[in-house]
């Protein structure tokens, strides 16, 4: 199924710089100055403690062999007491401050990833899969989330290391020195294993967005898989590619697994340096017990935030790539670029193509010169083998994919120059697969107009045969209709769909009517609530049903994305070309196929019981 290729970068991945990447991690932060100015006078406050620990300690050794400091020893432990009390104190707020922001952070930046995604163009899904956008939403907010929780405590330790060379320098420059001289090395160790993580981190994330896409697809055609008894494949399938993602993580693993045993090797180099050449300065006067112990505590302190540095450089390095996924996410552009947003108040219906060219992919013309003009509330059904490019012609009328020729006018405006979201509020769509949201028939029909009140919920739905149809519901319209429709038939859910649309009285109605057979009772009440939309829209029907296409004005035969024949029913027929060929190979046999089903459901009705 094409998941094994899915460690690819999509379509609309990019490659952002670290410095762009920390101000735009920034920009998010930016509404909490003042929360964070709070956090920075914790830190650092928390920080002095920190350091002037290890100096007090330092001074009491020296004064141990001194009797007459006994009273500012007990007051360097009291002091020593208090800083651990606040020192907890500062720890508890910093933790709880910086725990809200970045969930804040987090929760912007999620929205705007979700408004993204919800914003992109059908064009976009069409190239890349809903699990991996699913992926970066959520799998890679929550990676970022967990970095950031770390960057307060490399601060910390980076204000103590500050503050301690400062102490160290004005206390012993040699023996400081000597610290120094082991820095290049861990410098260039941390931008080895940064460039490792940040390639391994960007493989990770894909490798979790492709089992999280493998999940979505495999739950979505469960039905399809029991059908055909597949179940077998579907799990061999998730455990290869929970396999690959295994020994990808595995590879990200082993690399920082060996950050800290590297660096603490170095650091212990470091240490033992110190240690020696600290303890050969003490015994020849150059410097006293305190001073060396200082050196000696405050080495480990001085590597412990490099050290921490260079891994934490290294999971820094998979946040970014986390956040460098979720902005490609955000900066993604639609294909659909709109050259003016002129607001529509009214549309009349009218359409027109003139000389439209439209390709899918490069190179593969669907429509060459497509020239056709719809008048204002006429209806046209669209008849013709697959992919002679009639679900391509409603789609453009939607603005759902760009043109790359000609122009499509909507009452004599360019479509591309008239604002998309008030558009679309006149256009009324259904899909060949009707989608409904969980929740009750009410709140389906409901989601066209938001404000409509139960009354007049209630008159549309009686509107179609005196509400008959819903005395087939359990509940009547507070029928729960379970995820994506899964209690209703494929012609409740075409009825239920037909009606949010009434609901919403479209300018320009475009139905892709859905190809399972339904019973005559429902397609009754289907083409009745389909007449009703009819009589006030202009109307697009990519008909399958032979009551579809006989109740449109006018019916026009596409073959290869062109027109080869248009006209009504009878005069079609008469002509004796391609449309009469469709419907004796198709609707000639739907037709006699509707009378049997009609007869005997007439006679299952008339039987007693």
């Amino acid at each position: 199924m094409g998941f094994f290729n899915s460690l690819n970068q999509d379509t609309y991945d990019r490659l952002y710089s670290d410095r762009y990447l920390f101000r735009r991690i920034g920009s998010y932060f930016a509404s909490e100055k003042r929360w964070l100015a709070v956090i920075v006078l914790i830190l650092v406050v928390y920080s002095i403690l920190g350091t002037v620990v290890p100096v007090l300690i330092s001074y009491a050794i020296e004064m141990v062999d001194e009797p007459d400091n006994a009273a500012l020893l007990a007051l360097i432990l009291v002091v020593l007491l208090i800083s651990a009390i606040i020192d907890y104190g500062l720890n508890w707020s910093r933790g709880r401050i910086t725990s809200r922001l970045i969930g804040q952070a987090i929760a912007r930046m999620r929205k705007d990833a979700f408004a993204a995604a919800v914003n992109r163009d059908l064009g976009f899904y069409d190239d890349n899969k809903s699990g991996k956008i699913v992926s970066r939403i959520t799998s890679d907010t929550q990676e970022f989330a967990n970095i950031m929780l770390i960057v307060a405590d490399i601060f910390v330790q980076f204000v103590q290391l500050f503050i301690l060379v400062a102490v160290l320098l004005n206390r012993s420059w040699d023996l400081s020195l000597l610290v120094f001289l082991w820095l290049p090395i861990f410098v260039l160790m941390s931008l080895i294993f940064r460039d490792l993580s940040r390639r391994v981190g960007r493989q990770g994330a894909r490798a979790m967005a492709a089992v999280n896409d493998n999940i979505q697809e495999s739950v979505a055609g469960i039905s399809v898989a029991k059908n055909f008894r597949r179940e077998s494949l579907i799990y061999t399938e998730f455990s290869e590619i929970n396999r690959q993602s295994y020994s990808i993580n595995l590879r990200r693993g082993f690399v920082m697994a060996c950050i800290f045993p590297t660096l603490n090797v170095l650091s212990g180099f470091g240490t033992a340096s110190v240690v020696y050449f600290g303890a050969l300065s003490v015994i020849g006067g150059d410097i006293n017990l305190g001073l060396w112990y200082l050196f000696v505590q405050s080495v480990d302190r001085f590597w412990f935030p490099i050290i921490n540095l260079a891994a934490f450089w290294s999971q820094l390095q998979q946040g970014l790539s986390a956040a460098e996924r979720i902005f490609a996410l955000i900066d993604s552009e639609n294909w659909v670029n709109q050259i003016e947003n002129r607001p529509v108040k009214s549309l009349s219906g009218q359409i027109d193509f003139r000389d439209v060219v439209f390709e899918y992919k490069s190179g593969v013309r669907v429509l060459d010169n497509f020239n056709l003009a719809i008048k204002p509330g006429e209806s046209i059904a669209f008849v013709g083998h697959t992919g002679a490019g009639k679900s391509t012609i409603a789609k453009l009328i939607a603005r759902f994919y760009e043109f790359q020729g000609g122009e499509i006018l909507i009452d004599g405006q360019d479509i591309r120059a008239i604002d998309l979201e008030s558009y679309r509020s006149k256009l009324g769509i259904v899909s060949q697969s009707p989608f409904l949201f969980s929740g009750t028939i009410a709140d389906n029909i409901r989601y066209s107009c938001p404000d409509a009140t139960d009354a007049e919920i209630e008159a549309v739905a009686n509107s179609i045969g005196g509400g008959e149809w819903l005395e087939t519901m359990p509940d009547g319209l507070q029928t729960d209709v379970g995820e994506r429709g899964a209690h209703l038939s494929m012609g409740q859910r075409q009825l239920v769909s037909l009606l949010r649309v009434l609901l919403q009285r479209p300018a320009i109605f475009v139905l892709d009517e859905a190809t399972a057979s339904i019973d005559p009772f429902t397609e009754t009440q289907i083409q009745e609530a389909l007449d009703k939309i009819l009589s006030q829209s202009t109307s697009i029907l990519i008909a399958h049903r032979l009551s579809t296409v006989r109740s449109a004005d006018r019916i026009i035969v596409l073959r290869e994305g062109q027109i080869i024949e248009q006209g009504s029913h009878d005069s079609l027929m008469r002509q004796g070309g391609h449309y009469a060929e469709l419907y004796n190979t198709y609707f000639r046999h739907q037709s006699l196929s509707y009378i049997e089903n009609a007869r005997q459901f007439l006679t299952q009705a008339a039987s007693p019981g």
